[in-house]
């Protein structure tokens, strides 16, 4: 059994560790540095967006070669309105993620093995290396807790290719113009080249998911009620959101022990859309700038900054409460619609979790479009004893 000794042990290798590992580089290049993943490669069909807004200038800068795509505006579609907002809407996919990483890193990565335990300052891989170091920031994704209580956001993801130009220029960030069944559902379309569109059909459910093959006859009959035929599918993904309702914070963080963590895994992610990538930069900055990076001091820093993020975020906690909890299903849409036809600075606030008390209030202001009494029941349930009975989202989701 060999050990070794880094100042820094990344644990996952996904988005939060991959810019974590990327930014210490750039800004710390003296440190001894290990990223460890299980899969075989960094490379994956994922796909994470931002919004113009969301990050600073400086941030948009060193983020920069990791996009692949970036357009100057987006739309959304809603049953009584659509809205164009000329604002900055940029991708960065997994495979590019990866392939910088990958060349990056070189020998500070560890692919294809398995981390078996794991503390503050060491882990155990399944070949039986123990690797110490003065902090390990665990990133290996969201894992349950009572102490919250989340809904999923369940999508299904497709790369297709058209058999003639699609003419959409720019992307579709929410269509909800569609079946919305027992539960709050928008496609969600970027166009990558004038042939290639990525397609996203996308549930906020709080129990049993539709299955893929629901989620691949939505796509097919979106695509065709746009009037694209389909050439190719080029890659498909199927994934989950957690999306936060309620949670006793002080008592999840009491749980991880002093353990640093990142991504999900700390519950940075915006609360209501999913978006993980502005909260992913902000902590790898954040990180990439401590002069010491040691196991409890990162731990009490990263549980200030996720503290911090838990009270902007709590207007959108009530938000989703509306989503999935008030009203009949089929018209949860009312919600996100009323949102969206707000003042425009409003909802550049809302996506860069910013949004001020006067934002609040000129949405509360408003007669919120669900039946008052489920409205005022979710609303005023925040902890987790409240949601014993929850109710759950039907098996068979159209």
């Amino acid at each position: 059994m060999s050990t070794e000794h880094y100042d820094v042990i990344l644990a996952g290798g996904g988005l939060a560790n991959g810019l974590i590992a990327w930014r210490l580089k750039a800004l710390q290049p003296q440190l001894r540095i290990l990223l460890v993943e299980q899969k075989a490669t960094l490379q994956s069909d994922n796909v994470w967006s931002f919004h113009e807004g969301d990050l600073t200038e400086q941030q948009r800068a060193w983020i920069q070669p990791l996009v692949e795509y970036q357009w100057d505006s987006y739309r959304v579609h809603f049953p009584d309105f659509d809205r164009q907002f000329f604002d900055g809407y940029a991708t960065v996919t997994g495979q590019r993620l990866g392939q910088v990483l990958e060349a990056a890193l070189r020998a500070e990565l560890r692919l294809g093995v398995r981390i078996t335990q794991l503390t503050p300052r060491e882990i155990m891989l399944d070949t039986g290396e123990v690797m110490h170091a003065s902090v390990v920031i665990d990133g290996r994704g969201a894992v349950d807790s009572p102490q919250m209580v989340v809904g999923q956001q369940v999508f299904l993801r497709q790369r297709l290719r058209t058999q003639r130009p699609h003419g959409l220029g720019a992307p579709i960030v929410m269509d909800a113009c569609i079946g919305q069944g027992q539960a709050y559902r928008y496609a969600h379309v970027l166009p990558l080249s004038d042939d290639t569109l990525l397609v996203e059909d996308t549930y906020f459910v709080d129990g049993t998911a539709p299955s893929r093959e629901q989620l691949r006859r939505s796509i097919t009959h979106y695509v065709e009620s746009h009037g694209w035929s389909i050439a190719q599918v080029i890659s498909e993904e199927l994934g989950t959101l957690p999306i936060t309702l309620a949670g006793d914070f002080d008592a999840f963080w009491t749980e991880t022990a002093g353990q640093p963590r990142s991504g999900a895994r700390a519950g940075f992610y915006h609360a209501t859309t999913g978006y993980a990538l502005p909260h992913a930069i902000r902590l790898a900055q954040w990180v990439s700038e401590q002069p010491v990076l040691e196991a409890a001091a990162l731990f009490q820093g990263i549980h200030r900054l996720a503290q911090r993020d838990w009270r902007q975020q709590g207007f959108n906690r009530v938000l989703n409460r509306l989503l999935l909890l008030a009203g009949k299903p089929e018209y949860r849409w009312r919600v996100m619609q009323r949102f969206y036809s707000g003042p425009r600075a409003m909802i550049q606030r809302f996506h860069a979790g910013r949004m001020t008390t006067l934002d609040k209030l000129q949405v509360v202001a408003k007669r919120i479009p669900v039946p008052l009494a489920g409205a005022v029941q979710a609303v005023y349930r925040h902890q987790p004893r409240q949601f014993q009975a929850m109710p759950r989202a039907a098996e068979d989701l159209r």
